[in-house]
């Protein structure tokens, strides 16, 4: 059986685009932690942090390892294909400037190259009735007004 949409869910929000969030509502921050990330998404390229000793991801990137608590990370670069663990679509403005950048769809994308990690980022471009826990998608770099790139996904390609 096909998964449904959550009943709350007004219908007239099914066809609707899933859209960007305004940029006001998402400033990203670097730091030493998060550069890497950044500077790879700038490029086109999708790269996590990976404990240099031990192995394992964690995202956002922590000072120490949560498994063995060693400090430094690897950051390789992963293919930009996930699957959607979880999402919410957001059909009401809490704020005048998100009204416009309705629906937005927030989302965790899983990726098994990178043991199961998640990323928290929006879903875009597909109708919001077609969007599914467990559907494949491939990230997407778009280049802000402030000279940001951030990653977005869309679906995959069957």
């Amino acid at each position: 059986m096909e998964p449904t949409l959550p009943p709350t869910l007004p219908p007239e929000w099914r066809d609707a685009i899933a859209r960007p969030p305004p940029d006001a509502l998402f400033t990203p921050t670097e730091d030493r932690f998060t550069a890497p990330f950044w500077a790879a998404a700038a490029q086109g390229r999708l790269s996590l942090p990976r404990c240099a000793s031990c192995g394992v991801w964690a995202m956002p990137p922590l000072p120490f390892c949560a498994a063995c608590h060693a400090q430094g990370h690897d950051w390789p670069e992963i293919a930009p294909e996930g699957v959607l663990h979880s999402f919410t679509v957001v059909t009401r403005a809490i704020l005048p400037e998100i009204a416009d950048h309705l629906p937005y769809v927030p989302a965790t994308v899983t990726f098994a190259q990178a043991g199961g990690l998640r990323l928290v980022a929006a879903v875009v471009d597909v109708p919001v009735g077609r969007i599914r826990i467990g559907m494949p998608l491939r990230a997407r770099f778009d280049a802000r007004a402030d000279g940001v790139t951030v990653v977005r996904f869309v679906p995959a390609k069957a």
